[in-house]
């Protein structure tokens, strides 16, 4: 317990420390957008459990990252990219059994309370990390 205790709270200074840094780069170049946008948005919250390569294998200790998606097969899997369904699961999270008592992180709530974007801010974060996922496939 005092393990899980430990990992959780060098997670949580973790993504306190993302989140301060990535609100000061979206405050000094707000307008960049796209796959670049995404790739920066990916890289500060995302690697960690998903890895720089997006197929789960991040520094993040257990029980943070058991077995994260490999998220460049997601196009293969789902018959085509699911647009939709990765909106829904950055914006609202998901619950993943093999997590343990982690979940995904809920982007949405965090971009839009912890950073203090506006949703239309949000929405931009979203469509970056998409489209960066999306470049990310493979074929």
């Amino acid at each position: 317990m005092k393990i899980v205790i430990a990992h959780s709270a060098i997670l949580l200074c973790a993504l306190s420390l993302s989140a301060s840094q990535d609100k000061q780069a979206s405050k000094t170049n707000p307008t960049v957008s796209g796959a670049s946008a995404g790739q920066a948005i990916y890289k500060q919250h995302c690697a960690v459990c998903h890895g720089n390569d997006l197929k789960g294998n991040g520094p993040a200790p257990p029980p943070f990252r058991e077995d994260p998606p490999d998220l460049t097969t997601l196009s293969r899997r789902h018959d085509g990219f699911p647009d939709a369904y990765v909106s829904n699961v950055l914006r609202n999270g998901v619950k993943i059994a093999s997590h343990g008592p982690a979940e995904m992180p809920i982007w949405g709530t965090t971009f839009r309370e912890g950073e203090e974007l506006n949703e239309a801010q949000v929405a931009q974060r979203i469509a970056s990390l998409i489209s960066y996922l999306k470049s990310k496939q493979q074929k």
